[in-house]
C-alpha cells in the first residue's frame, strides 16, 4: 500500500468526524477509502442511481457549504 497525505480545513474535518460517529466508522482511513470507492463507482457509471435510466448519469449536486 501507498501512503497519501491529506490536509483538510478544520470545518471539513469536523463535519467528516461527526458523520463518522453517526455512521459508526472506526477510523478516518476506513471512511475515506469507502468515499473513494463510491466516487469511483459514480464516475464509472456503476452507481445504483443510474439504474433504469439507460445508463444516464445523474446531475452533479452542489457540495455542502463546509467543502
Amino acid at each position: 500500500m501507498e501512503n497519501i497525505s491529506l490536509k483538510l480545513e478544520k470545518e471539513f474535518r469536523k463535519a467528516m468526524e461527526e458523520i463518522m460517529k453517526k455512521h459508526n466508522y472506526m477510523t478516518k482511513t476506513e471512511f475515506i477509502r469507502e468515499a473513494i470507492r463510491e466516487k469511483i463507482k459514480v464516475l464509472e457509471g456503476k452507481d445504483s442511481s443510474t439504474s433504469g435510466m439507460g445508463g444516464q448519469k445523474t446531475e452533479r449536486r452542489e457540495p455542502p457549504s463546509y467543502i
